[in-house]
C-alpha cells in the first residue's frame, strides 16, 4: 500500500510539472507515464457491434436487472473483487455510450467515508481508460508521506483541509482522471468550484450500512471516528450520523447522485451491501450520462 501511494505521489508531482508547459490530452499523459503501467489502466481490447444508442440503452437496462438477481456482491471496503464476465461486458457498453458526452472531463466521487469511492473509482478509471487518484493519498504525499490520521494529530483538521483544497485545485486543471475525494471535501464551497470543472458524483449510502462496513474493518485510519472504548458499531453509527447531518446540505451539490437504497429497491435487494461495486459503477455511468445529456440539451 505504501508503495502504491509513493508511485501515485510521483505521478501526481510529475504531472503537475508537465501541465505547466500546457494542457495536454490523454495520449500525452499516457506517453509520459508509460513507466507506471501498474498504475495506469489500459483500455479493454473488447470490440462490440451494437445497435443504436437508444435501443442499446434499453437492452442494457433489461440485462442489468436480470443479471444482478444472480450475482453475489463483494464488499466495497475490501478493494478486491472479480466481476462476472457479463457484468464487465455491460459496464464496457455503458462506458462506450458515455464517452461522446464526457469528452475527457474528470470525474470526482464524493460521499461519506466508507461509501466505496476508492473501489468504485478504480473500476470507473479502468473502463474509461482514465487515471485514478485518491485525494487523501495525494495530501499524504504533500506532507512527506504522513498518514491522514497522523496529519490530524500533528497539525489539526484545518491544516488537512487546506492541503485537500490545494490538491483539488491542481487536479481541476487536468483531464481524464477519476478522483476519490475525502468524505469532508464537500464542506468547503471552494472545493465545489474546483470539482465542477469536471463531473461530481455523490455515492449516497445509508449510514447504517456505512457503520457496519467501517466497524468490520476498524477505525484506526479514520481520525474523525476515534473515540473511547465502548460498543464499536454504536459509537461509529452515532458519529457518522452527526457527520452526515453536518454535510447533508453539501452533498446534493454533486452533478449526479447514486442512491444505493434506490438501486437495492429497483433490483429487489433487501440490503444495499448486496450490491456489487461493478453494479454501482454502472449506475454511476448511467447517472453521469443523464446529467450530461440534460446539460447539453439532447
Amino acid at each position: 500500500m505504501e508503495a502504491t501511494k509513493a508511485v501515485q505521489g510521483v505521478r501526481f508531482s510529475a504531472m503537475l510539472q508537465f501541465k505547466r508547459l500546457g494542457r495536454t490530452e490523454s495520449n500525452d499523459s499516457l506517453r509520459m507515464f508509460g513507466g507506471f503501467k501498474e498504475q495506469l489502466f489500459v483500455s479493454s481490447k473488447l470490440h462490440l457491434t451494437t445497435p443504436s444508442r437508444r435501443i442499446r440503452g434499453r437492452m442494457v437496462s433489461l440485462v442489468v436487472a436480470c443479471l444482478h438477481n444472480n450475482v453475489p456482491a463483494p464488499t466495497l471496503e475490501s478493494g478486491s473483487f472479480q466481476a462476472p464476465v457479463d457484468e464487465k461486458l455491460i459496464l464496457k457498453i455503458k462506458s462506450q455510450e458515455i464517452q461522446p458526452y464526457l469528452s475527457g472531463r474528470c470525474i470526482y466521487l464524493v460521499g461519506m467515508m466508507g461509501s466505496g469511492k476508492t473501489t468504485v473509482g478504480r473500476i470507473l478509471s479502468h473502463v474509461l481508460s482514465y487515471s485514478f487518484f485518491d485525494s487523501d493519498a495525494l495530501v499524504e504525499e504533500q506532507v512527506d508521506g504522513t498518514s491522514v490520521a497522523d496529519i490530524f494529530k500533528k497539525y489539526g483538521e484545518s491544516f488537512f483541509r487546506n492541503k485537500e483544497t490545494e490538491v483539488l485545485q491542481k487536479l481541476s486543471m487536468m483531464r481524464r482522471h477519476v478522483i476519490s475525494t475525502g468524505g469532508g471535501a464537500v464542506v468547503r464551497p471552494i472545493n465545489w468550484k474546483y470539482m465542477h470543472q469536471g463531473i461530481s458524483v455523490w455515492l449516497d449510502v445509508p449510514v447504517e450500512a456505512l457503520a457496519r462496513r467501517i466497524t468490520a474493518v476498524g477505525t484506526d485510519s479514520r481520525p474523525l471516528l476515534h473515540s473511547k472504548a465502548g460498543d464499536a458499531y454504536t459509537k461509529t453509527f452515532m458519529r457518522l450520523s452527526a457527520l452526515f447531518e453536518e454535510r447533508s446540505e453539501a452533498y446534493p451539490n454533486a452533478n449526479a447522485r447514486v442512491s444505493l437504497e434506490n438501486m437495492a429497491a429497483k433490483l429487489g435487494r433487501s440490503d444495499v451491501s448486496d450490491l456489487s461495486p461493478t453494479a454501482i459503477a454502472m449506475e454511476a455511468l448511467e447517472q453521469i450520462k443523464d446529467f450530461l445529456i440534460g446539460e447539453d440539451g439532447y
